[in-house]
């Protein structure tokens, strides 16, 4: 698969919203996650992901990685690159320790059960006629589109990513690196 330019998300409900700034979890690493998750997806995303280590921090943030420590899963994984175009102050929030069950929502939403490769979305994207709909783990749909022999993964809010790398198999499911993050309705 072809890896598609960055897609600049465009996150418009959060340009909305007025968040006083507060301390994010920045200090917890990858290794950390390792170290205190001791099995599934969440911790081999920590151990051997180079490019996702706030995604790693963010499922330790919210709890979210005991959640995906059994049935397999896939994750539509974003990037740190794709962490750091969402805004600061969005960020912040979510990350703050009071703000846990919306950083898990908004990470639940990147992940849909079973095993789901980009074969089988390509396929389900042309059996749809040119879109493919999974509901996610938080319970919302995303949406997936072929854009010049790439798959585009849409979201809620204008969110939106393409996926940059497939297929990346681990223990307990698979990842699908995105240039994005998708947000899921808040509120």
């Amino acid at each position: 698969m072809q890896r598609a330019k960055l897609f600049a998300t465009s996150i418009l409900a959060f340009g909305a919203l007025t968040l006083a700034p507060v301390h994010a979890a920045e200090d917890v690493t990858p290794t950390d996650v390792a170290k205190t998750e001791a099995s599934g997806i969440a911790a081999e995303i920590a151990a051997k992901s180079p490019e996702h280590t706030k995604l790693a921090a963010a499922l330790a943030a919210a709890g979210v990685a005991e959640k995906l420590s059994g049935s397999p899963f896939t994750i539509f994984a974003p990037t740190d690159q794709a962490f750091a175009a969402v805004p600061q102050p969005m960020t912040d929030w979510l990350m703050a320790p009071g703000n846990t069950e919306s950083l898990a929502k908004v990470l639940t939403y990147h992940v849909v059960p079973g095993r789901v490769t980009a074969e089988d979305l390509y396929a389900k994207i042309k059996a749809g006629g040119g879109t493919a709909t999974l509901t996610t783990v938080e319970g919302e749909p995303l949406t997936f589109t072929e854009v010049q022999g790439n798959i585009k993964v849409d979201g809620t809010q204008g969110s939106s990513g393409f996926i940059t790398k497939a297929d990346v198999e681990q223990s307990n499911g698979n990842i699908h690196v995105i240039n994005g993050v998708l947000i899921p309705t808040l509120g």
